[in-house]
């Protein structure tokens, strides 16, 4: 079955999951594949438990009469193009997003900026892979009336795999920076991957939103001679400009349409100049799409940061901010460079977590966060993995974050503006409770 078969099934049973766990009635299962399971294996217990039909791409499992049993070559491929097809559908404006940093908050941000005036459909949490961006275009409805779509990478060609499905109309990169080494082998492949947006846009006559304010954004748009853009940045060539105002500990800062004398000043719930970018992304975006300046101030303002991203937690007894859903040498110089401008009366701390898929260049990058801890002066400096665990330093160290538990229950930390940042596996969003 090609995926044009496949998807007048689907506006008959308008509905999927790749989860045998959950398989709503008349919905349709496809069966894919992961490091440690085969869904080919849950076909048949789906259809049992509702499913009208399951897709699966091993002939053993589609029994042989049952017209229930759907099979293709690969279920993944077939999930992807089921999207594609029913992405096309809608003549919608969707808005792209990938980059190294900040693209979940930016997609956010952007969200926010176009729900003052549209229906807007957008990537949940961070479902930015293979599979969470099928999943994503299957959301669309008929009353939505623009798709904000996020797209995360970490191996080479990634990013053109997602935008051939997805079939963006206007895109931005946030940034790029040395993270996912391990997969991309080179920074040189981190520029060319998250391009691949560039590339599409530009193919397809697209529309890209660029920070002129970085400068491997401004090389890569050159490069391939980007001609519809609309700029954002701290510098004064830029259409839509912002300045930092304070950041003790959330961001205000101002904005103004170059050449136009109106300046709109925003006060964030966001920590972190390092979010300034994020903010003129989703102001760029927002003008664009002729959502009026009260408005676009007034979703900035409203936004709540959640999943462990830049919030800021006041406890019994101390204040947190916490960063532990990502880390890459990018990210972590930012928020560590952030942190030590901020000024606050209680003494500070940072419990820093191992920055993961560094690859060969992992122990060089984890040294030059102690050196540039060296140089701060911070009263308490806690590391926490195997990589931090290699590094020439006298700061005190921890194999793992049950060690940071059991050091946090003894001695009771109380007093300190503390900074938590780390990758995800490396679990510092348990130590928020604890502190």
């Amino acid at each position: 079955m090609n995926a044009k078969e496949l998807y007048q099934l689907y506006l008959q049973h308008p509905q999927v999951t790749t989860d045998s766990r959950d398989c709503p009635k008349d919905s349709i299962f496809i069966a894919l594949k992961g490091a440690s399971f085969d869904g080919n294996k849950f076909a048949k217990s789906a259809l049992e438990k509702g499913c009208s039909y399951a897709v699966v791409d091993e002939k053993e499992y589609a029994e042989e009469g049952d017209e229930r049993f759907i099979l293709v070559d690969d279920c993944l491929t077939a999930y992807k193009e089921l999207a594609r097809e029913h992405r096309r559908r809608f003549s919608i404006p969707v808005v792209g997003i990938t980059g190294t940093n900040g693209k979940t908050t930016t997609k956010e941000l952007v969200s926010a900026v176009l729900a003052e005036k549209y229906r807007v459909m957008h990537t949940e949490a961070n479902y930015n892979n293979d599979v969470g961006v099928p999943k994503t275009l299957l959301r669309l409805t008929a009353e939505d009336e623009i798709a904000v779509v996020e797209m995360g990478a970490s191996h080479p060609g990634d990013i053109k795999k997602l935008v051939d499905y997805v079939e963006p109309t206007c895109g931005l990169i946030t940034n790029v920076g040395r993270a996912h080494l391990q997969g991309f082998g080179s920074f040189e492949g981190v520029m060319k991957t998250k391009g691949e947006l560039y590339d599409f846009l530009k193919a397809h006559d697209g529309l890209v939103f660029l920070n002129t304010s970085n400068e491997h954004l401004v090389d890569m748009a050159q490069q391939r001679e980007l001609e519809r853009i609309v700029s954002y940045g701290t510098d004064g060539d830029a259409q839509v400009q912002g300045e930092v105002g304070v950041c003790e500990p959330f961001l205000t800062f101002s904005w103004h349409v170059d050449g136009q004398p109106n300046v709109y000043e925003v006060h964030t719930h966001l920590v972190g100049t390092y979010n300034m970018d994020n903010m003129l992304a989703a102001i760029a975006v927002g003008l664009h799409f002729a959502v009026a300046p009260q408005q676009i101030c007034h979703a900035l303002e409203s936004y709540q940061p959640s999943n462990n991203r830049s919030q800021l937690e006041q406890t019994a007894h101390n204040w947190l901010i916490v960063d532990a859903y990502n880390a890459n040498p990018t990210s972590m110089a930012a928020a560590l460079d952030n942190f030590q401008r901020i000024t606050v009366k209680q003494p500070k701390m940072v419990i820093l977590g191992d920055m993961r898929e560094l690859g060969s260049v992992s122990r060089e990058e984890h040294q030059k966060v102690v050196d540039m801890l060296r140089k701060d002066d911070f009263a308490k400096v806690w590391l926490v993995g195997e990589e931090f665990g290699k590094t020439e330093c006298d700061f005190r160290k921890f194999r793992d974050v049950e060690e940071v538990k059991t050091a946090i229950a003894k001695e009771q930390p109380q007093g300190y503006y503390i900074l938590v940042k780390g990758s995800n596996g490396i679990k510092l969003f348990q130590l928020p409770e604890l502190l």
